[in-house]
């Protein structure tokens, strides 16, 4: 056990998360996402929500403060009528650790799919929530 590390982050994530530089993306995935076919690493968290893990990893994690969307969505397909309800929680979460962040970029699937390939990670979550997916973008710590 470490002092100041939230208890739910694994070794796995934590050395992943050291690992990351300036600009490499992590990916926060649902339960319904194809994370082990698209990670090139892959953190299994099956047991954890992704508020849960967006918290404790932003309390680590600075966010890219030199582009204009540090974080990323998977927009709602044309067609689905559905609201997600994760989206303000997430919003609210990043904003908790982050201030000065003002919104979300909204991807289309196959594009955030393709963005989620090419992340550092993609840490794989059991979160039931539809449209749950997220990319954080990392920055420095000044």
């Amino acid at each position: 056990m470490l002092k100041g590390i939230p208890n739910i982050l694994p070794p796995e994530l934590l050395k992943i998360l050291m690992e990351m530089g300036h600009g490499d993306e992590i990916v926060i995935a649902d339960g319904n996402f194809p994370s082990a076919s698209h990670a090139q690493r892959l953190v299994r968290c099956d047991g954890l929500g992704a508020t849960q893990l967006l918290d404790a990893i932003l309390q680590l994690f600075p966010l890219d403060t030199f582009v204009k969307h540090a974080a990323a969505l998977m927009a709602v397909v044309p067609g689905d009528h559905y609201t997600p309800e994760i989206w303000p929680v997430y919003k609210k979460t990043v904003q908790k650790h982050e201030p000065r962040f003002a919104d979300f970029e909204m991807m289309e699937r196959h594009a955030f799919y393709e963005r989620a390939k090419k992340a550092f990670a993609i840490v794989a979550t059991g979160e039931p929530a539809r449209y749950a997916n997220i990319i954080l973008k990392k920055g420095i710590v000044s």
